[in-house]
Parts: C-alpha cells; sequence; structure tokens
C-alpha cells in the first residue's frame, strides 16, 4: 500500500474528531473520502499531516511512520496536500506560486525542470505565468494549487473539496485532471463533497460519519448502494 491509516484518533483538545479510523490509498489509484459537513474529512488531512494538536494510531507512507513527524518533514517524505478554498499566494505571480511549493527540491535546475512539468500538465497556466494569481479565475487557481502541491513530486497527493465553488462545466475539468494525473501513476486520497462525482472517479471509496468510517468499497459499489444514494446521491442510484 502506498498510505495505510490505521486505527487513528484525533481530536481538539477533549473533543473528540476522528474515532478508530483505519484507510488504504493504492499506488496510481484514486480513493476517495465521501461524509457530510462535519464528519471529520478534513480533519483526516490535517491528522495526516500533522496539523492536529492531539492524535494517536498509525500513519504509514511505505512503512515509514508519519505520526508526531511535523509537516514540513512530512512534505519531504511525499505527501502533498491542496487545500480546501485553494489558498493560493493572490499577490504572487503563477511561477512564484509554483516555486513556494519547490522548497524540498535541492537545485535551481530541478525547480525549473518542475515547473516546466507542471505547463505541460496545465497549459493554461503556462499561458498566464506572470500573472497574478489573484487575477485567475476560480478554476485556474485550482489548476494553480495542485501544480503548487506537485511541485515537491509527491508520492501521494492529498485533495481537499477540488470543485468547491467552481462552475460545472469547470467541474468537469478538474475531474478531467484528476484521471489524468492517476493515469500518470499520482496517487491520491480524494475528500469532496461532490459525492457522485468522486465516486465516478475514485478506484476506492470511504464513507465517514461523525469522525468513524461506517461504510467502504469500490466507486461503483458505493456508487449502487441505496442506503448511500438516500444520504448522498440525491436518493437515486
Amino acid at each position: 500500500m502506498m498510505l495505510s491509516v490505521l486505527g487513528l484518533n484525533a481530536s481538539y483538545d477533549r473533543a473528540p474528531v476522528l474515532t478508530d479510523v483505519s484507510l488504504e490509498v493504492q499506488e496510481s489509484r484514486i480513493t476517495t473520502l465521501i461524509g457530510s459537513n462535519g464528519a471529520g474529512k478534513s480533519s483526516l488531512l490535517k491528522a495526516i499531516m500533522g496539523a492536529m494538536p492531539r492524535m494517536h494510531g498509525r500513519i504509514l507512507l511505505e512503512r515509514d511512520d508519519l505520526l508526531g513527524k511535523p509537516s514540513a518533514e512530512i512534505v519531504k517524505r511525499g505527501i502533498g496536500l491542496v487545500p480546501e478554498g485553494r489558498r493560493i499566494f493572490g499577490p504572487l505571480t503563477v511561477i512564484e506560486n509554483l516555486k513556494a511549493g519547490a522548497y524540498v527540491l535541492k537545485g535551481r535546475s530541478d525547480r525549473v525542470r518542475q515547473v516546466e512539468e507542471i505547463f505541460e500538465i496545465f497549459p493554461r497556466l503556462a499561458e498566464r505565468r506572470n500573472l497574478l494569481g489573484s487575477s485567475l479565475s476560480g478554476g485556474e487557481q485550482e489548476m494553480l494549487a495542485i501544480g503548487r502541491a506537485l511541485m515537491s513530486r509527491p508520492k501521494i497527493l492529498l485533495l481537499d473539496e477540488p470543485s468547491m465553488g467552481l462552475a460545472p462545466l469547470v467541474v468537469d475539468q478538474v475531474f478531467a485532471t484528476l484521471n489524468s494525473l492517476r493515469m500518470n501513476g499520482v496517487s491520491m486520497l480524494l475528500v469532496e463533497q461532490n459525492a457522485r462525482r468522486a465516486l465516478e472517479v475514485a478506484d476506492f471509496g470511504y464513507v465517514l460519519e461523525n469522525g468513524r468510517i461506517v461504510l467502504s468499497g469500490s466507486g461503483s459499489e458505493l456508487s449502487a448502494n441505496s442506503q448511500l444514494a438516500d444520504a448522498y446521491l440525491g436518493g437515486t442510484v
């Protein structure tokens, strides 16, 4: 397995937000995590990135236990995050935003090469390389956020609500990009409010309720689950 979360418990002060959570992300696969607002989806990504104040369990990246390591070290070990709301640097140009994600790369030539690789994935960003991040559309900002996370050449990419606030046509483009990244060997853990679209693209999925995993299966199996359809897919299978 690329990433294994085993018996993870996490809390803010004395308030538990994750209880005995276990899941796996396989190599070159998209694994999705769906659930209602407040279920703990974003908290799980924060825990994997070492950003939760209290937690115990195991978080294994290719047998390397990440629990207790600082976020910067976790990025160096091979995990990249595309945060909810994109959080690009508006006053910086596209190229400057990308380079901000490349601090784990040692040489200037490596950074330049990686920027060009991102421009191959997102030609739209290449056209806007010298524009400020704040001038980009929502879809372009999402591309930039994904590109910035890819600058560290992660083994696995965590994505938190990449379709949030985007027009339907742009959502199509985002999910097409995720599918393309998978075909090129990128492993992903996708947190997504749009459960139907997430399950369409996912190889495997988990359902999180009140901080607990309550259901898991392939994307097609979960899409065909009538109980899940009533709760998350608009009541149709």
